[in-house]
Formats: structure tokens, C-alpha cells, sequence
């Protein structure tokens, strides 16, 4: 019987010990100046992220595709808290929209790229202990948040030091009737300079080797594979090096939440070389 009494308390305890310190969920409205409104954001933090007292932590900005919102990532990959614990970094997802992180060009009130590259990033190293530096910064996203993400880094160098792209939809000329774009940059026969300006893979002369640690891959059966295996081959001109990965699978959450797991890995490197 003493056994068994202590055999429970020692289970109790270390059950107390695992959610003291397992990763927070904080779900936030993060208000952004330049729209006028409320954003709403997760923040996914290793126990102690908001306390002085701690280490500063690494963070990973992670966005969602089209129609998704910012618990998109946490649905797909239930176990996010665990990877940021045991990797002690943070994750920070907000709702995009469908603005495909974009500062619309043709919508004032959507201003995406200035909410997330300044306004959030200054939001999160003001409420949480974090690395304020590019040195220990990441992001990355999936499919419309994939492009958003190599868009922000590629533009603000100066913000993100490493980031990704999973099934990315990395030039969206190849699809100008799709997913809403024509509300953020008028209609593509009318207006293909601007598609021209606002795609990735018209952004590379921004950067030059070594200034991103850069990571993209694409699923085998997915539709965005060309406009990817054609990124990889501009920055092979270009001399830049980056991983690119293409592996068996297709547009789904499935793919997602495999790949994400080799791009939290890639950015862990980064920020412990860092």
C-alpha cells in the first residue's frame, strides 16, 4: 500500500514538473498602427519566456496559407509546444489573411508586410524575453505563407537572419485567377508590373550569399513544385546557397506537418551557430 501511495506521488509530482515547464499558448490581439486594428496572434513560448530572469530565447515566425488564420500551424502540428520547449525557441503565428503578406498595393488597409516585419517583431521583443536580433530570427510558411515568408525576409534582411519555405507559392504569376490576389494587386492583364514586383522570385537581387540561411521544399506531386525547382535554379545563378528539398507528397497538411519538423531543425542550426 505505501508502495502504491508512493508510486502516485511520484507520478503527481513529475506530472507537476512536466507542465511547469512545458511551453505556454498565449493567444494575443496585437494591435497594428498602420491598419487601424487588432491582429490576433499565437505565441507559442518556452516556460519563463516573459520573465527577466531567464535566458533570452530565438524565434521562429511561422505563417499560414490561404484561408488559414493564426491557429493554423498549432492544428496541423498539435505539438508545437513540445518542439519549442525542448528546442527552447518561441513560435509566433499571425493571422494574415489572405493579404499573401503583402502591403497591398491596390488596399491601404492591408498592410501586412509592415504589421509583420516591424510591428509584431517589436511587439514580441517588448513582451517576451527573445533575441533582438536578426542572429535569432527565423521565418518561414506554408504555401501563400511560404512566399509571405521568403517575401519579408528577402525585402528586411535586416530582421529575419534565416528563413524558409514549405509548398510555397513562390511566383504567383503562373496563377492569376486564383486565391484571391486580384484584391491585393488589381488584375493580372492590367497590371502585370505589379504582379511582376510582387512576387519572390523577383526579389532575389535583394539579397546576396550569406546575408539569409534559407531552406525550401516542396512535395513531389504538388502544384507549386516548378515555380519552386525554378527559385532553386535562380539562386544557383545567383551563387546563393540555401537547402532545397523536394520529397513525396502533395499539398496538404500531411506534407506540412513532416516538413515543418526539418525547417524548425534547419533554423535550431542557425540560431546555435549564431
Amino acid at each position: 500500500m505505501k508502495n502504491r501511495i508512493f508510486s502516485l506521488s511520484f507520478l503527481l509530482l513529475f506530472a507537476l514538473v512536466l507542465s511547469v515547464n512545458a511551453a505556454r499558448v498565449d493567444t494575443l490581439l496585437v494591435k497594428s498602427p498602420s491598419m487601424n486594428k487588432d491582429v490576433q496572434v499565437v505565441v507559442i513560448a518556452p516556460d519563463g519566456a516573459k520573465s527577466a530572469k531567464n535566458l533570452a530565447y530565438p524565434v521562429v515566425y511561422l505563417l499560414h496559407g490561404y484561408s488559414g488564420n493564426a491557429k493554423s500551424w498549432i492544428g496541423i502540428k498539435p505539438n508545437l509546444p513540445e518542439i519549442a520547449d525542448q528546442n527552447k525557441i518561441m513560435i509566433v503565428c499571425p493571422d494574415g489573411k489572405n493579404s499573401w503578406y503583402w502591403d497591398s498595393p491596390k488596399d491601404p488597409s492591408s498592410r501586412y508586410e509592415t504589421f509583420v516585419s516591424d510591428e509584431l517583431v517589436k511587439y514580441v521583443d517588448t513582451h517576451y524575453k527573445t533575441i533582438a536580433d536578426k542572429k535569432g530570427r527565423a521565418i518561414t510558411g506554408l504555401s501563400m505563407g511560404g512566399h509571405g515568408a521568403l517575401w519579408l525576409a528577402f525585402r528586411h534582411k535586416d530582421v529575419f537572419g534565416a528563413a524558409g519555405s514549405t509548398s510555397g507559392g513562390v511566383d504567383i504569376r503562373p496563377f492569376p485567377t486564383n486565391w484571391e490576389m486580384s484584391k491585393q494587386l488589381g488584375e493580372f492583364a492590367y497590371n502585370k508590373k505589379s504582379w511582376d514586383e510582387h512576387t519572390v522570385i523577383n526579389q532575389i537581387d535583394k539579397i546576396e550569399n550569406g546575408d539569409i540561411a534559407i531552406i525550401i521544399d516542396c512535395g513531389e506531386r504538388d502544384f507549386f513544385l516548378n515555380v519552386n525547382k525554378d527559385l532553386h535554379e535562380r539562386l544557383l545563378g545567383r551563387k546563393i546557397n540555401h537547402d532545397f528539398i523536394t520529397r513525396p507528397g502533395v499539398h496538404n497538411a500531411d506534407y506540412w506537418n513532416n516538413s515543418i519538423d526539418y525547417q524548425l531543425l534547419f533554423f535550431k542550426k542557425f540560431f546555435d551557430k549564431k
